[in-house]
């Protein structure tokens, strides 16, 4: 395979956006065990968590090949440079993949994994364009976490559940944002300081766990890793809200996607109080961060 060759199918995967969701499996397994009480559980869960994720990300060109032949004839499908009975293929492998993994660590696994395909096609082939587009896409988010979390003995009570719901509230946001890419106008303006609301929204309510849960980690020093990131993010929220052109706008969702595995590594120092768990977190920004630089996120 070429390099260009292999750089397509990269793209049609969207490889940087891998690290986020392998961070909320850390997370999602570090809220229920504290510890990585079975390392080859947790790796089967990365590579179910990896395989959706990835799948997902075909499968959502393989349904706008029409749209983005017009809007974006660069992107790998339109283009000519990933046939579509190659996509098709290889979406179909990576997903089969990940409920295969998810299946060995446990009928739980099994069952969050498929509705995490479920989602993915709800929103892919059916939601994308509608109100309840971004509402798909956030549950994918949050299925992803109790993905993570589907070895817990209770797996829908506990604290993954809450935290899960809002790292969707901050996606659901994300979603709404991107879309004002796409539009123009008041429309646009709207879109754009929704999604900012519910992305702050979803912030606030981690924020809100960690003021009101009481016996785990001290709460300013992860307090204080919010507030930065909350000022990081806003500020390109900001910038692209008064000044809605293109680049703006991609920094600003690239910016809010990224930082999902600094949410994720203050979340798991608050719960585990263990630096060396969520610096782990913190580090899959670095190769996330490395591959965007030739690869699009989104």
């Amino acid at each position: 395979m070429t390099r260009s060759k292999l750089l397509a199918y990269l793209q049609i995967v969207r490889l940087p956006a891998l690290f986020t969701a392998m961070a909320d499996i850390f997370l999602g397994y570090l809220i229920v065990h504290r510890s990585f009480t079975s390392v080859l559980d947790f790796v089967l869960l990365l590579l179910a968590s990896g395989g959706l994720y990835l799948s997902g990300m075909v499968f959502n060109d393989v349904f706008d090949r029409h749209i983005d032949a017009q809007e974006r004839p660069g992107r790998p499908i339109p283009s000519g440079r990933v046939p579509l009975t190659n996509a098709i293929g290889l979406g179909s492998l990576l997903m089969a993949g990940g409920v295969g993994a998810a299946s060995v660590v446990g009928p739980s696994s099994l069952t969050v994994a498929l509705m995490i395909v479920a989602a993915i096609f709800a929103y892919d082939w059916l939601l994308k364009a509608t109100p309840l587009g971004p509402i798909a896409m956030g549950s994918c988010r949050s299925l992803n976490v109790i993905l993570g979390a589907s070895t817990a003995p209770s797996l829908w009570s506990g604290h993954h559940i809450g935290i899960a719901l809002a790292l969707g509230v901050y996606i659901v946001g994300v979603t709404w944002f991107a879309r004002s890419e796409a539009n123009a106008g008041r429309r646009s303006k709207f879109q754009a300081v929704t999604g900012m609301l519910l992305v702050n929204t979803g912030v606030m309510l981690l924020i809100s766990f960690v003021l009101s849960t009481k016996n785990l980690g001290n709460p300013l020093s992860v307090l204080m890793l919010f507030a930065v990131i909350l000022l990081v993010i806003n500020r390109r929220l900001a910038a692209a809200i008064f000044d809605p052109v293109g680049p703006k706008i991609g920094l600003a969702i690239k910016t809010m996607l990224l930082s999902l595995p600094l949410i994720d590594a203050a979340l798991v120092l608050f719960i585990t109080q263990r630096v060396e768990y969520s610096l782990a977190v913190a580090a899959l920004i670095i190769p996330a961060l490395l591959l965007a630089r030739r690869i699009a996120v989104t």
